[in-house]
């Protein structure tokens, strides 16, 4: 069997750090807001060379939290896409906002910039770019977009630890940007966390106020918070993988670089583009083949664990139909979403592997045509 993923063998390696880390955190006795809270924070901001990093409870909250520090609330539209995960929408509700879902484009997955425009009215107040598999968003577009209309720019980095584009990481380009640590992430703990990056002194100190209850010091809260911290163990652990991050997201790309090379029967993720440096993180590696559900079925009878992220985009789940949406929305997500099919890719993950899997995927398109 060849699974999907292997937390175990992805941090095999550092295991000793990790386990050092955890037990450092329960000799001091400190398990809220304390010195690796503190320390994770400044460390995860300096990596990204921004100003401000805030930890909270997971990429969920950073979403909504980044919002409501920047003033969005009821009554604001905040434009983002279907193909993404449900978090990602549900962050924007949380807030108050009303989701505005636009298409993608076809070839990265990740927000059309065109669709984008099309979708701005007089309530809309943010965009909310995904980077999604790991693949970052047209940032210099949606950058003169926002711009031409004053809107906020909140970077949805969940799958991104590590992306670049043009040189710059995701998360650096935005007013705001969310990760989360999310225990598959590329940056992962070993429960739920997340972070907010920025720049701007005022909302990083808001932010900070609205994850503890609105607290602007002890017992005194000078506005309507939640409870969304980072807590000190996770933060010890990420301090070890963070550390490490450069070489597992180079482990990544080695690995997709592999199947990339090797694959000769479905459509590979693209990374590179006449216009931008595309680094990629590869959250995920992501083919796609029309015949994908029957592809699927012949891999798993082989052995070759695989999901699909995501097969049923936001505007058409059950949940989100007060939206309006409809089949046919959304053209480019609805047929990517019923071609798309994720590959076992880790760290830890061998190049035998990767030839297995690709071999296989080869063997059983060849036997379906």
């Amino acid at each position: 069997m060849i699974a999907f993923n292997d937390l175990k063998a992805s941090q095999a390696s550092i295991a000793h750090e990790i386990a050092a880390a955890a037990l450092r955190v329960l000799a001091c006795g400190r398990f809220i807001l304390g010195p690796e809270v503190d320390a994770f924070e400044v460390e995860f901001a300096a990596w990204h060379q921004r100003e401000f990093a805030v930890g909270v409870a997971s990429g969920t909250d950073a979403i909504e939290l980044a919002l409501r520090a920047a003033g969005i609330g009821p009554g604001d539209e905040v434009i983002t896409v279907s193909h993404t995960a449900v978090p990602t929408v549900c962050a924007i509700e949380r807030c108050g906002a009303r989701p505005v879902l636009v298409d993608i484009e076809p070839a990265t997955y990740t927000i059309s910039v065109e669709a984008a425009a099309n979708a701005i009215t007089s309530r809309t107040a943010a965009i909310v770019p995904v980077h999604l598999y790991g693949h970052p968003a047209d940032m210099p577009r949606i950058l003169e977009l926002a711009a031409a209309h004053d809107l906020l720019i909140v970077e949805d980095c969940a799958q991104a630890h590590g992306a670049r584009l043009n040189g710059k990481l995701a998360g650096t380009f935005g007013h705001l940007a969310a990760f989360s640590f999310y225990p598959t992430k590329n940056l992962g703990g070993c429960g739920d966390g997340g972070a907010i990056l920025t720049n701007d002194r005022q909302w990083a100190e808001r932010v900070k106020r609205i994850r503890s209850y609105g607290q602007a010091s002890r017992y005194q809260h000078a506005e309507r918070g939640v409870n969304s911290r980072l807590d000190e163990l996770q933060a010890a652990i990420l301090r070890v993988k963070l550390a490490h991050l450069g070489e597992q997201v180079a482990q990544r790309r080695d690995l997709a670089h592999r199947y990339s090379a090797s694959l000769r029967t479905v459509l590979p993720p693209i990374e590179d583009s006449t216009t931008y440096e595309i680094e990629h993180a590869y959250h995920l590696y992501v083919i796609r083949d029309r015949f994908r559900d029957s592809l699927k079925a012949r891999l798993e009878a082989a052995g070759i664990e695989t999901q699909i992220h995501y097969p049923v985009p936001v505007h058409l789940q059950p949940a989100y139909a007060d939206l309006g949406h409809q089949v046919g929305s959304l053209p480019v997500t609805e047929h990517v979403c019923r071609e798309i099919l994720s590959l076992p890719l880790y760290p830890g993950l061998s190049l035998a592997d990767v030839d297995a899997v690709s071999q296989a995927i080869d063997r059983s398109c060849r036997e379906a045509a």
